[in-house]
């Protein structure tokens, strides 16, 4: 028996107005790993993320989410989700949006304590989350996510703003809970981030452009890092246009 994956998209087509922002995308995000969503700005990572969540329109295809429709009501529950602006409260303390959408999502009250602590916001848990910085206000709404234990979580840009330190610990987190069985699907445009992947998409001008884990990207290209396999790999699909 096959498994379906955490992911699966067919034929994935978005337009704006006359543009096409993502071009038949057929890819699969396996379960129970980190896979990164990696290119520059534009090139269609958050609409991907979006069509994966339910809250974008598509023009044709399909995207099943752990064997279900994306944007099914089943999957409110099974699904975390984190976009690039956070989504919490500035009224409220931490302590006091993470009990809020607790109760929303039905999740556990002793997960308030759990995901504060996942996500090292233990200083910052009685105050206004106003007065926190952009990367602790990210961090925020990262814990929110985690409540509930969901089985896929899909973070765009989930550590910008954040120090050299908190990045790795954040790295951290993600593999133990992928240890645990969670899909991880985490955007990013920081190359260097690619090493911290079980698997790799590079995405460019709204197509997928790579799919291999980074070693095999680094082998295929025969590049020392992400970056220069990036461009490697433009490079080589460029070269028969020049012809």
């Amino acid at each position: 028996m096959v498994e379906i994956g955490a992911i699966e998209t067919r034929g994935l087509r978005v337009r704006r107005g006359r543009a096409e922002v993502l071009r038949g995308l057929t890819v699969s995000v396996p379960r129970g790993q980190v896979v990164g969503l990696l290119g520059p700005s534009g090139s269609g990572k958050t609409t991907l993320m979006r069509c994966v969540v339910g809250v974008q329109r598509v023009a044709d295809g399909t995207v099943t989410v752990l064997g279900q429709p994306a944007g099914s009501p089943r999957l409110r529950r099974r699904v975390g989700y984190v976009t690039q602006a956070s989504s919490v409260y500035d009224d409220l303390t931490v302590r006091e949006n993470l009990r809020y959408f607790a109760r929303v999502l039905d999740a556990p009250a002793s997960d308030v304590d759990r995901v504060i602590d996942e996500t090292g916001l233990g200083g910052q848990a009685g105050q206004l989350t106003g007065s926190l910085s952009g990367g602790q206000r990210n961090r925020v709404s990262l814990a929110a996510a985690l409540l509930g234990a969901p089985e896929l979580l899909v973070l765009d840009e989930p550590t910008v703003g954040l120090d050299p330190v908190l990045r790795s610990e954040l790295w951290g987190l993600f593999h133990r809970l992928a240890d645990a069985g969670t899909s991880l699907f985490v955007s990013s445009h920081v190359m260097d981030e690619a090493a911290r992947c079980d698997r790799l998409l590079l995405l460019r001008d709204g197509e997928v452009i790579a799919d291999d884990t980074p070693l095999g990207l680094l082998q295929a290209t025969g590049a020392n890092d992400a970056e220069a396999a990036f461009l490697a790999v433009i490079r080589a699909r460029e070269a028969p246009e020049r012809r």
